[in-house]
C-alpha cells in the first residue's frame, strides 16, 4: 500500500514540475501579450493624428487574446490545485498509515510489558513462598534441636 501512495507521488512530483513550467510560458506570453496590447492602444493612423476605427479593433482583438490566455492560465491554476490536493491526499494516506502501524506496535509493546510484569509479579511470589518455606524448615529445625537438647 505505502509503494503504491510512493510510485502515485514520485509520478505526480513531475507532472507539477511541468504544470509549473506551464503557468510560467502562459504567464510570460500574457505580459508580451499585454505589451501588444499597450503598443496598439497607443497607436494612432488616423488623419491629425486620431485613432481610427481598424486601431480600435486591433486594440480590441489584443484584448481578446489576453483574455483568451488569462482563461488558459486559470485552467492551468485549476490543474495545479488539484495535484496540490492529491499530492496532500497521498501524504496524509501515508501519515496516517504510519501513524496506524506505530499505535498496532505501541499496543503490542504496552501488552508484552504487561506479560512480563506479571512474570516478574509471578516469580516474586514464588520466591516468597521458597522463603518462607526455608524459614519453618529452620524454625522446626532449631525448636527440635532445642527440644533435645533439653531431653538430654
Amino acid at each position: 500500500m505505502l509503494k503504491r501512495y510512493l510510485l502515485l507521488l514520485l509520478l505526480l512530483v513531475p507532472i507539477s514540475l511541468f504544470a509549473q513550467a506551464k503557468l510560467d510560458k502562459l504567464v510570460s506570453e500574457r505580459t508580451n501579450m499585454h505589451a501588444a496590447w499597450k503598443a496598439s492602444e497607443s497607436k494612432k493612423t488616423g488623419i491629425f493624428g486620431n485613432r481610427t476605427k481598424k486601431d480600435m479593433i486591433e486594440t480590441n482583438e489584443w484584448m481578446e487574446r489576453i483574455i483568451q490566455k488569462d482563461n488558459q492560465i486559470i485552467e492551468e491554476l485549476k490543474l495545479l490545485s488539484e495535484i496540490e490536493k492529491t499530492e496532500i491526499t497521498y501524504e496524509k494516506n501515508d501519515y496516517k498509515f504510519i501513524s496506524q502501524k506505530q499505535e498496532r506496535e505501541i499496543a503490542m509493546l504496552k501488552r508484552t510489558l504487561a506479560e512480563k510484569e506479571d512474570m516478574v509479579i509471578a516469580e516474586k511470589s514464588e520466591s516468597r513462598t521458597y522463603e518462607w518455606t526455608t524459614l519453618i524448615l529452620f524454625l522446626s529445625t532449631l525448636i527440635l534441636g532445642f527440644l533435645i537438647w533439653k531431653k538430654r
